[in-house]
């Protein structure tokens, strides 16, 4: 049986989906049978992030209800054969969504594959909670800012009250990744450092990924960063991707960029 693995955060807008395709695509470079699941229903966004979009034809909530077979539904990345897709639906909404068809879901693609990456919505609403109730392993995606790891916070209280592995006395693997920190900023004291966001949370930490444009560039070309080699952030992502699979990897440098360098960086990128 594969292990799923739930990638959340409280706040929207932190880079989770992002994050999910990119961890998605590494454990499937690596050589591991993925799927993605994205279980944001009625926004969609995995999609554009690996590049599917055009390619969708039934989704998530059609094989839940059974108006096709998973298979139909699956859609194979265009660079890698071991990681497939399982859209979100647009026309509907979180409330379509059923517990016991979600379970019935997740094992269907833990017998297939050895890892299910479900893009949780953020917040806290039935559809995150649906997201997390069969997660074997929770990944919590914050950025160093006070709102966002108070509201992470108020996430680790709920997976840990309302998964099914809660529910049966256990306990998910849970990390944390901390998105876009600015180095200059953190220096500065205008940022929350790595130690204030792991002493709030109370979490290990599996991973650092630095503040990095091309992570823009690359999600609106459908190209994920971890493939873009040279990239701290793709570094950063690989690395991640590294620990889940068990590897013990040192955590990167990340100081303050010189500022003649970036000026130096940016004229001749």
């Amino acid at each position: 049986m594969g292990t799923v693995i739930t990638v959340t955060s409280g706040k929207g807008g932190v880079g989770k989906s992002t994050l999910s395709a990119n961890i998605s695509v590494g454990l499937a470079d690596s050589g591991k049978r993925v799927v993605a699941v994205d279980f944001d229903i009625g926004l969609r966004n995995l999609d554009m992030i690996l590049g599917l979009e055009n390619r969708i034809v039934y989704d998530v909530i059609d094989v839940m209800d059974e108006k096709c077979k998973l298979p139909q539904a699956l859609i194979n990345d265009k660079f890698s054969k071991n990681l497939y897709f399982l859209p979100a639906s647009q026309t509907k909404d979180k409330t379509v969504l059923d517990k016991d068809k979600v379970k019935k879901l997740i094992d269907e693609l833990k017998e297939e594959f050895d890892f299910v990456v479900v893009d949780s919505p953020a917040g806290i609403e039935g559809g995150f909670e649906h997201a997390i109730l069969a997660a074997d392993r929770a990944i919590i995606i914050s950025t160093p800012e006070v709102s966002s790891v108070r509201d992470a916070d108020r996430v680790i209280g709920i997976i840990d009250a309302k998964s099914l592995k809660a529910q049966a006395g256990e306990e998910v693997d849970k990390h944390i990744i901390i998105n876009r920190l600015k180095p200059d900023l953190v220096e500065k004291g205008d940022m929350l450092a790595i130690h204030d966001v792991t002493n709030i949370l109370a979490l290990p930490l599996i991973g650092v990924v630095p503040d990095d444009e091309r992570v823009v560039s690359s999600t609106n070309t459908g190209e994920p960063v971890i493939r873009k080699r040279g990239t701290k952030s793709g570094e950063a992502v690989n690395n991640i991707v590294r620990r889940i699979l068990g590897e013990d990897v040192p955590f990167m440098e990340l100081a303050p960029e010189n500022k003649f360098i970036a000026v130096f960086r940016r004229w001749f990128k």
